[in-house]
């Protein structure tokens, strides 16, 4: 529900060149839904002042929450002093220039080179439902959805009557979510060009700094690892400078108070919906108040905005939890399960797919990959997925991308006749792709050196022996489309692994205009954006999987084209409960891409039981990472019931409740998680030993998430207990060696 304060407020608009006054009774706008509030205030001179944002409050005038008459400098009344005014106010969405010298969301260069931006209350429109976001030019912009009587949205108009700019400001409070999105958007109404330096998606502050900052740090192979940092005076950030979102930072932070536990305190979650470069900032100014700001990173960007052009800022998703870290991450989860996640394969079960990649790498001809895929089908596994290898002279890393034609001297007389064959096993069949990248040594870039992302007279720097295709070229992407339509239009192809393997660097475009050159990052994910859209558009029963050399563009800009992504290439099972562990933070266990792998594990030489490596790739989509023909007898007699596990539980993983019942971060020793269907009818847990002691006693382990006035049994040992005594009681777990699992059923009775 959206409402507003009444009371008559006088301001400027800029019209074309003529000032104009008119009258606008508002002074407070307030969206609720029963659980959460957010409010903003307009001052006299048409300021827009963050008000509120956090659990719901009551329907009194929250008016002096803007904090006016704490302090004398209120421009009205002392207009002498409006530096120090403009220098301390919350703002919904800071400028810069004007006297506020915290980081903004906004700064704009005008015709004469001058950077000062004062934006001004002008309007705001209310609708059902959640418009999707817009920008001319652009046919897709990924975000979140919502049928009208799922969410309201709210679009609030800011003008600065100097440069001759419109901001549209969006927010969707969603109905039964405890979730508010934010967007932006810029317009240029004059008749000058402008150029924007810098537009982030949003604005929070808060009147004390009493917060922890969480974060999803890491590298290659080990990434999203949580850390927890408490603010201090001045600035805390992540950021990726990389054109991707990156294996260092994931685009999510979160500000939580400083009790705040798995199920106990306040949280604020933040994550953008972006794929390229992003920053999240916290600011704490030297009278302890906090500001976080989040959006595209302005490090190297710009954009040129001729008149009537507009530019959209990527969305902001926004999760209040008072339930604590827990209750943020189970927001999230739902959020995006139902609201960002798109396609046939939304709400299905995956199948259970087994890939070649560590069982051959590049040594495998049509024959190898058969013989895999008729043990697998065997077992029960249902697609074959061919990785790297596959097309043009692919032998070893250092060719052919970009020449997406089959290699015959591999696959005799082409890609229909294995897809066939497969598909007769009673298996689907899934081709991996890295429609980003063309090798040096490739017909295509012999053809055109000037589709790859490049300075003119500098050196190219290459990293895996490959170089960048420029996305923001319409002609590098129609190209590369119709090489993947062909493909897939040859044979029954039904998954996709989307890959991505270097970051980007000498960023420049021949096809753009030198004034546009930096332009290049943004435009560059909008144009994977474009394709990934055209793609699942085209071919709606396609299963996409995104990849960026692991899990490097784990993202939820990703996640609106493809409802999974590989989550790491480690695929080591006790390297994988941190990262597993870290990616739930924000995102769910459905998204996440999770194969039982072969051992030693090929990232770091450990060696696990098969049983526990299935265990902890039930946490997500499950499948095999291994040559199946060349496993033990044991290991491989062990997949069926490894399949019928999956098969029996993944619907509660899928749909359920998460909570995390152990932390790595904080206690190696084990790591312990569950999840408990939405009707709380059942629950499955999964225990893993990581690091055994002499003498060390069975565990107690506190479950959560039942209904504590039902009763529930234990299937594994026939136990029937009340909710409350298995969530204040716990279970016992009996002391393993390293590297064991143990799993548990719970049905209500």
């Amino acid at each position: 529900m959206i409402t507003e304060k009444k009371s008559t407020v006088t301001y400027v608009k800029w019209d074309r060149g003529a000032n104009r006054e008119f009258s606008e009774e508002v002074t407070v706008l307030r969206m609720d839904n029963g659980s959460i509030t957010y409010a903003m205030g307009i001052t006299e001179e048409g300021y827009l002042l963050h008000c509120y944002y956090g659990p719901a409050i009551g329907s009194d005038d929250i008016s002096y929450l803007m904090r006016l008459a704490d302090y004398p400098y209120t421009p009205n009344g002392n207009n002498r002093d409006r530096l120090l005014f403009l220098g301390d106010r919350p703002f919904e969405f800071p400028c810069h220039g004007i006297g506020d010298y915290r980081e903004p969301c906004l700064m704009v260069l005008d015709e004469d080179g001058m950077s000062a931006c004062d934006l001004r209350f002008v309007s705001y429109r209310k609708m059902k439902g959640k418009p999707e976001l817009k920008q001319k030019g652009v046919s897709c912009i990924p975000a979140t959805y919502a049928k009208p009587d799922e969410a309201e949205t709210l679009v609030v108009t800011l003008e600065d009557s100097h440069c001759d700019i419109a901001v549209e400001l969006t927010y969707t409070m969603f109905t039964k979510l405890n979730v508010v999105t934010r967007s932006a958007r810029v317009v240029n109404r004059g008749y000058h060009d402008i150029r924007i330096q810098r537009l982030l998606s949003g604005c929070v502050e808060w009147d004390h700094s009493n917060f922890d900052m969480i974060t999803l740090n890491g590298a290659w192979a080990r990434e999203r690892a949580v850390e927890r940092c408490r603010l201090h005076s001045g600035k805390q950030s992540v950021e990726s400078t990389r054109g991707i979102s990156s294996h260092q930072h994931n685009p999510f932070a979160a500000l939580v108070s400083r009790d705040a536990s798995e199920e106990v305190g306040e949280a604020y979650g933040f994550n953008l919906v972006y794929s390229g470069n992003f920053l999240a900032e916290t600011e704490v100014s030297t009278n302890g108040f906090t500001r976080f700001v989040m959006g595209i990173n302005p490090y190297d960007f710009s954009w040129l905005l001729r008149p009537e052009e507009d530019l959209t800022a990527p969305e902001l998703v926004m999760v209040y939890s008072g339930a604590g870290i827990g209750g943020m991450s189970r927001t999230f989860h739902d959020l995006y399960r139902a609201h960002l996640i798109r396609g046939q394969w939304k709400e299905k079960m995956r199948p259970v797919l087994i890939n070649n990649w560590e069982g051959t790498y590049f040594n495998f001809d049509e024959e190898k990959i058969y013989n895999i895929a008729k043990a697998a089908s065997e077992q029960g596994i249902e697609m074959l997925v061919l990785d790297d290898g596959w097309f043009g002279k692919r032998n070893y890393d250092d060719c052919s991308l970009g020449d997406w034609v089959v290699n015959e001297e591999k696959l005799k007389g082409g890609l229909k006749p294995l897809v066939d064959r497969i598909n007769a096993l009673g298996m689907k069949f899934g081709l991996w792709f890295e429609p980003e990248m063309v090798s040096p040594d490739s017909d295509l870039y012999r053809a055109h050196p000037e589709w790859a992302i490049q300075i003119i007279g500098r050196d190219m720097t290459q990293a895996r022996e490959q170089y960048v295709l420029d996305y923001s070229n319409p002609e590098v992407r129609e190209f590369i489309y119709s090489e993947i339509r062909a493909i897939l239009d040859s044979a029954n192809v039904e998954y996709i692994k989307w890959d991505m393997n270097r970051a980007l660097s000498e960023v420049g475009s021949t096809s753009l205009p030198r004034k546009r050159q930096r332009e290049l990052w943004h435009r560059y994910v909008l144009g994977v954006y474009e394709l990934m859209n055209r793609l699942t558009t085209d071919y709606p029963h396609l299963l996409l999987e995104n990849c960026s050399s692991g899990g490097a563009r784990f993202d939820a800009g990703m996640l609106y084209f493809s409802p999974q992504i590989w989550t790491s290439d480690d695929t080591d099972a006790i390297e994988r409960l941190k990262i597993q562990y870290g990616t739930s933070i924000c995102y769910p266990a459905s998204t996440m891409g999770a194969h039982v792998s072969d051992c030693p594990n090929h990232a770091i030489g450990r060696t696990t039981p098969f049983a526990t490596r299935g265990d902890v790739a039930l946490m997500g989509t499950f499948g095999y990472e291994l040559d199946v023909t060349r496993i033990s007898e044991e290991d491989r007699k062990a997949i069926p019931g490894q399949i019928a596990k999956f098969k029996k539980f993944n619907p509660i993983i899928r749909t359920g409740d998460m909570y995390r019942l152990g932390n790595l971060f904080e206690d190696e020793s084990f790591d312990a998680w569950m999840f408990v269907a939405k009707d709380r009818s059942e629950a499955f847990f999964t225990f893993v030993q990581v690091l055994n002691h002499p003498s060390m006693p069975a565990r107690r382990i506190l479950l959560r998430g039942l209904d504590p006035d039902r009763s529930y049994r234990n299937e594994d040992t026939g136990e029937i207990r009340l909710g409350v005594t298995w969530m204040r009681g716990g279970v016992i777990v009996g002391a393993f060696g390293d590297f064991v699992s143990k799993t548990m059923h719970f049905t209500a009775v």
